[in-house]
């Protein structure tokens, strides 16, 4: 019997599909708990070692090409690229199988919401260009008879990809994290209109309209597979969501439009150039009070050891992101303040692993307390003069 729907979109597993996703599971707990620990001792005795020869800490150019030598460091890159790809693997093989009956329950979803694709879309070079995350087909590539395909394959990955770390099969914690910091940062905000840029499957997008629940909330993507997927997704959760294939630096929404703008783990997926422009269209199409907030990986270039640049390199060279390091060396909130916006704080948001409640403080300590127990949040104001 396969096992129970977590809800009514999530391609259902049988008897050897889960067994497939177990696996993946396993070797990613394993890297997580046994190598990673050992791959650090040896970076770090490794930065010691040029630091001594050197006098200076070493680059991370010298750092990689010290370990690239040593059997350990190269069977834990072998190890973390081989789950990757059996993660998508086992996702596909899972969508594969009830393709059809995705596609079923895609076109028949309560009429709530809606989704607006463009078959002349262009995706911006730096999606085009390759498989980000090691996707097949990545976020944007659609099969010529439509259908949801990519969208299930995101969402049947995404909680084995951070092994149930970010809300489980519903991966709603990042959107979680976005309310808790704006009932946290703005508690006087009662956006009637939400966008989300690079909302993928909009797991994060219905945590944060379930906490407007009178606002009317849009997302964007460049992925017509990932934004069908989407909206049945959410109108089979009774979540009314407005869905369309757009790209963040140019949404196509009138200026002054909406009043709480938000990303979810995305500018590092995009590049150096596209950022400020992201920043730009925030807060054109913000209306003045607005409030924009760009949740990203918690993790800063210049607060990183040595392992932690290390960790970030496999994701730049092997994990097909070529922004990760751009993005978490870039100045974010002084590209905020350059875009316009006022009242600029950046810093670290603890992760909420469930509806916040208005009114609780201390969530923004501005302290680092790890991958998936803080987000790092950059959030300003449109000024309303």
């Amino acid at each position: 019997m396969p096992a129970p729907r977590i809800h009514p979109m999530m391609p259902a597993s049988n008897h050897d599909e889960l067994a497939e996703q177990q696996f993946v599971v396993a070797l990613k707990t394993y890297i997580a708990t046994e190598m990673d620990p050992l791959i650090r001792n040896l970076t770090l005795a490794t930065a010691a070692e040029i630091e001594q020869a050197e006098g200076a800490k070493p680059s991370l150019p010298q750092l990689r090409r010290r370990l690239e030598r040593q059997q350990p460091y190269q069977n834990w890159i072998s190890a973390m690229r081989s789950a990757q790809e059996l993660m998508w693997q086992a996702a596909g093989d899972c969508v594969d199988r009830q393709r059809e009956e995705l596609d079923e329950l895609a076109r028949t979803a309560p009429p709530l919401g809606s989704v607006a694709t463009d078959s002349d879309f262009v995706v911006p070079r730096y999606l085009a260009a390759t498989d980000t995350h090691m996707m097949p087909g990545s976020y944007h590539v659609d099969p010529a008879d439509g259908g949801v395909r990519q969208g299930a394959v995101f969402d049947k990955a995404a909680s084995l990809y951070s092994l149930g770390r970010q809300g489980g099969q519903m991966n709603d914690m990042r959107g979680q994290t976005v309310l808790a910091h704006v009932y946290e940062r703005f508690p006087d905000l009662a956006p009637e209109r939400i966008l989300e840029m690079g909302c993928t499957i909009g797991n994060s997008l219905v945590a944060v309209a379930k906490g407007f629940p009178g606002a009317e909330v849009h997302g964007i993507d460049v992925g017509a597979g990932l934004l069908r997927y989407a909206h049945a997704r959410a109108a089979r959760l009774g979540v009314p969501l407005h869905f369309k294939q757009a790209s963040a630096e140019e949404t196509g929404y009138p200026n002054d439009h909406f009043d709480l703008v938000f990303t979810s783990a995305v500018l590092h997926e995009t590049s150096a150039k596209a950022v400020p422009r992201i920043m730009a269209e925030c807060f054109r199409v913000l209306r003045p009070g607005g409030v924009v907030v760009h949740l990203e990986v918690p993790f800063r270039a210049d607060e990183a050891d040595a392992f932690a640049l290390i960790r970030a390199d496999y994701e730049t060279r092997y994990n097909n992101e070529p922004f990760w390091m751009g993005a978490v060396s870039a100045d974010l909130a002084g590209l905020a303040r350059r875009a316009g916006f006022a009242e600029v704080a950046a810093g670290y948001q603890d992760a909420a692993f469930g509806p916040p409640e208005r009114g609780v403080r201390g969530g923004f300590p501005q302290v680092n307390k790890g991958g998936y127990r803080s987000w790092y949040v950059v959030s300003g104001r449109k000024p309303r003069q």
